[in-house]
């Protein structure tokens, strides 16, 4: 790969495959530079990290990384009357937060409940989805191709 001076473009561009962290601007690479490496990792281990019990009823918020008068905190969503629980597992959260990471990554935790109510505005949405409504709109289509990929697309959100 080799470094290319464009005279019409005011940024020097990369021949060659570049990787996606490449195309991002910079205010997206900030973002990931600071947050992002932590706060997806935790996402995408977070079963492994809580168990399977609090993993049903919490799910990580967002990751501040430390300043000069707090360090890192990580900000938990936690279905209201379960707050116990996770407290009580606080330090292992902690612990295995920094033994997957192989630093110390996390200080504090902070939580926030929530009453439940993702669970009813995701039902709401999967019964609105197939109306008759939508049908009949879906049935003006003149592609029948596509016609029959939004109706089996229907189908399995009525399942779900």
């Amino acid at each position: 790969m080799s470094l290319k001076y464009n005279s019409k473009q005011r940024y020097k561009s990369i021949q060659g495959l570049r990787s996606f962290k490449d195309t991002l601007p910079t205010e997206a690479k900030r973002i990931l530079s600071k947050k992002g490496k932590v706060y997806n990792d935790t996402l995408d281990n977070w079963k492994y990290i809580v168990g399977k019990d609090l993993f049903k009823v919490c799910y990580p918020k967002s990751f501040k990384s430390s300043n000069k008068l707090r360090g890192n905190c990580l900000n938990i969503m936690v279905k209201r009357g379960s707050e116990v629980d996770l407290e009580y597992s606080k330090k292992d959260i902690i612990k295995k937060m920094n033994s997957y990471f192989g630093y110390h990554v996390v200080e504090s935790i902070k939580f926030n409940t929530f009453g439940g109510q993702l669970d009813r505005k995701k039902e709401k949405n999967s019964l609105n989805v197939t109306k008759s409504e939508h049908i009949k709109k879906i049935d003006k289509i003149k592609n029948d191709k596509i016609k029959n990929s939004l109706l089996e697309l229907t189908k399995l959100f009525k399942n779900r």
